[in-house]
């Protein structure tokens, strides 16, 4: 992973000024397949004062002297998107399926995202699995086994199909004598597949805490300064700024606020 920074990235100075962290040591420290996250919203000069004021021993991920990664993301629904609608009505048994790939490297992973309690599991099997818009013999494979293993109909694989397309660049930091994990996204466009609808939120920085449960030092430090969790998925809220006739109750706050 060795994609240039881009243009929006977050307090560049504060980042750079953190120490480093390889990206082996930071997998095997804080790997957080299952986890709970936590997500902020901030403007970039709340984002430099976040780094500024991060916790003593706060590491910045660092691949050959780059600290901001491209990702792109292709995320898979229905054509009556079930998996929209499971997360707009809170469902307990709900799922999300993205391809993700990293801008500059040919590394990508096919993700599913479903949920055991307040924890939010995430499986992987490496490789580009979407392929002609559609899933590989693979990837369908992989991603049924998943829903079943989480309880979940696995009969809506078969209709899977790309939706929405996110770019975004992503900085990582880990937390010292913890196994938190803080990413900070920023650079945020959307693409409704097939439809031509775009947005872009330049002035945005999604800031996501990822813990094994209890509250990270970065979230008491975020709420020690009055900045509260906010309902934001990328997926999700991205889905219903492009689409206002969709059910988007749980983010409306969001959407009246930032889109």
């Amino acid at each position: 992973m060795t994609a240039p920074a881009t243009s929006t990235e977050p307090a560049v100075g504060a980042l750079h000024a953190l120490p480093p962290v390889g990206l082996a040591e930071l997998v095997e420290r804080s790997e957080l397949q299952t986890r709970v996250d936590r997500k902020y919203v901030l403007d970039p000069a709340g984002a430099e004062s976040l780094l500024a004021l991060a916790p003593a021993g706060t590491r910045a991920l660092d691949i050959d002297g780059e600290r901001t990664f491209g990702y792109t993301s292709v995320y898979l629904d229905t054509p009556d998107l079930v998996g929209y609608h499971l997360a707009a009505h809170r469902r307990r048994r709900r799922f999300k399926v993205r391809s993700r790939s990293y801008d500059g490297v040919d590394l990508a992973y096919l993700e599913v995202k479903t949920r055991h309690g307040a924890h939010t599991v995430k499986t992987r099997l490496e490789g580009q699995h979407v392929v002609g818009g559609r899933l590989s013999e693979q990837g369908l494979a992989f991603v049924a086994q998943t829903l079943a293993d989480a309880g979940i109909d696995a009969t809506v694989v078969a209709s899977l199909a790309p939706v929405l397309r996110t770019h975004y660049g992503r900085s990582t930091l880990h937390l010292a004598h913890d196994a938190s994990r803080v990413t900070l996204d920023h650079g945020l466009a959307w693409a409704r597949i097939g439809s031509g609808m775009t947005a872009n939120r330049p002035d945005l920085v999604v800031v996501e805490t990822k813990s094994a449960g209890a509250a990270s030092p970065m979230d008491r430090l975020l709420w020690s300064h009055g900045t509260r969790p906010t309902r934001i998925s990328k997926y999700a809220t991205g889905l219903a700024a492009l689409d206002p006739d969709l059910p988007h109750n749980r983010w409306s706050r969001t959407l009246r606020r930032h889109f």
